[in-house]
């Protein structure tokens, strides 16, 4: 008798990269949730998976890539991952696995940089740390919607608007977030990593993608 594949042997054969940064964060969720009752795992995922200027400066520099792995809050979890596999499954099999690292290390790198300059140079606060995958995701959104700009998305898992308009739409959104953050206002959104992400993911799309892919 054949055994039909489940899930994750399913997801593994179509998007194994998405699928395995899936399993990534899940796993270093996990472990922030044995940091509330650890003091010594606290200091570690502090050290590690949390990204700041003045961490970066003091030589923590792996934390620009580690951090974007990470997430505290459960609902930040999950709309991280719901997007990466939305729009990461369809660009890993168009791109292919080595391209899809590269853009999504890229991406991941840039913004947690765009916080870290933000925070230190715009908010003049730069110890402010930083984690999420929010800045790849959008770095994934932008490059979507580039090369499928007629497609609908739920803008706010809500609205359907062409891929182009919503993404002006999230773009347009953190740039006057992070204006409002440099008079004090919100500081709970990562606007800089968001629009740091969605800079890289648009410049490789022009750059190195667009004579690769055609665009449709």
């Amino acid at each position: 008798m054949q055994q039909r594949p489940n899930f994750l042997q399913t997801a593994m054969l179509f998007a194994p990269t998405v699928t395995i940064t899936i399993g990534i964060n899940l796993v270093v969720f996990v472990l922030w949730q044995f940091a509330k009752d650890s003091e010594n795992v606290a200091i570690f995922m502090i050290k590690n998976f949390l990204v700041s200027w003045t961490g970066v400066l003091d030589g923590s520099v792996w934390t620009v890539v580690t951090s974007a792995y990470s997430h505290i809050d459960l609902m930040h979890l999950l709309i991280n991952m719901f997007v990466l596999w939305s729009f990461g499954v369809a660009l890993e099999r168009l791109w292919g696995r080595r391209t899809f690292i590269q853009f999504y290390l890229i991406c991941s790198i840039v913004g947690s940089l765009a916080h870290c300059m933000a925070s230190a140079w715009i908010l003049d606060v730069p110890q402010i740390p930083a984690l999420g995958a929010s800045g790849a995701v959008c770095g994934l959104l932008m490059a979507f919607a580039l090369h499928f700009p007629r497609s609908r998305i739920l803008l706010l898992g809500i609205v359907p608007v062409p891929a182009m308009v919503g993404v002006i739409g999230l773009v347009a959104f953190d740039v006057w977030g992070l204006i409002n953050q440099s008079k004090g206002v919100g500081f709970g959104i990562g606007h800089a990593a968001h629009l740091g992400g969605g800079l890289a993911g648009g410049l490789f799309w022009f750059g190195y993608l667009r004579q690769r892919f055609v665009r449709q």
